[in-house]
C-alpha cells in the first residue's frame, strides 16, 4: 500500500514537470511570433536592387551608363602618336595641294612667256612671206630663194610643233573671236558676211589668239 502511494506521488510529480516544461515552450513560441523577422541582405539582393534601378532609367541613360563603365582613359603616349598622325596627314594634304598649284602655275607662266615669244615672232613670219612674194619669176630657182624658202618652211614647223596654228579666213563666215573686219565689198562669188580677202595671217597658240586675222568681208 505505501509502495502504491509512493509511485501516485511520482506520476503526479512527472506529470507537473511536463506541465512546466509545456507551458515554457508555449510562452517561447508566443515571444518569436511578436518579434519582426529580420533577413540578412545578401549580394543577390543588391544586384536585384541595382537591376532595378537601371531598369527604371531611360533608354539614353541605360547606354551611358553601360558604355561609361566600357570607356578608358587613353594614355597619354596614345593621345600624342594620334596628333602626330594627324598633323602628319594635314601636312601631307597641303604638300600636295601646294604642289599642283605649283606646277599650275608654273605651265601658266611657261604658256604666257611662250605666247609673248611666238607674238614677237610673227612680224618675222611676215617679213618671209612678203619677201617670197616679191622674188621675181627668173630668181625662184636661185640657191638664195631656196635658202629663204627652207628657213621659212623649218620656221613654220618649229612653230607648229609648239602649238601655233594658223586662222582659217578666205572662205570662212566672219568670226569677231578670230577675225578683225578692216573694210566691206561687193563680191559675186561669195555671200554677205563671207570673208573675200586675207590682208594679215592670224596665229593660235595653245587656244588663245595671239594675233586676229586681218581681213575683208563680202557686203
Amino acid at each position: 500500500m505505501d509502495n502504491l502511494d509512493k509511485d501516485i506521488k511520482d506520476l503526479e510529480q512527472d506529470l507537473e514537470q511536463e506541465d512546466v516544461i509545456e507551458e515554457t515552450k508555449a510562452a517561447n513560441d508566443d515571444i518569436s511570433a511578436d518579434e519582426p523577422i529580420v533577413e540578412d541582405e545578401t549580394e543577390d539582393d543588391v544586384n536585384d536592387e541595382d537591376c532595378d534601378a537601371i531598369n527604371e532609367k531611360s533608354p539614353d541613360e541605360k547606354k551611358k551608363s553601360l558604355f561609361h563603365k566600357k570607356e578608358k582613359k587613353k594614355d597619354k603616349k596614345d593621345l600624342k602618336i594620334e596628333e602626330l598622325s594627324d598633323r602628319l596627314m594635314r601636312n601631307m594634304a597641303e604638300f600636295d595641294n601646294f604642289r599642283k598649284r605649283t606646277d599650275k602655275e608654273k605651265s601658266q607662266m611657261f604658256e604666257a612667256g611662250a605666247g609673248l615669244v611666238v607674238e614677237k615672232m610673227l612680224p618675222i613670219i611676215d617679213d618671209f612671206e612678203r619677201g617670197m612674194t616679191s622674188i621675181p619669176p627668173e630668181d625662184a630657182e636661185s640657191s638664195f630663194v631656196t635658202g629663204i624658202e627652207m628657213v621659212y618652211k623649218k620656221l613654220i614647223t618649229t612653230l607648229s610643233d609648239m602649238g601655233v596654228t594658223v586662222i582659217e579666213a578666205v572662205g570662212k563666215e566672219f568670226d569677231p573671236m578670230y577675225h578683225n573686219a578692216v573694210m566691206q565689198e561687193a563680191s559675186e562669188e561669195y555671200e554677205s558676211g563671207i570673208i573675200t580677202q586675207e590682208l594679215q595671217k592670224g596665229y593660235i597658240y595653245k587656244e588663245k589668239v595671239i594675233r586676229h586675222s586681218m581681213v575683208i568681208v563680202a557686203e
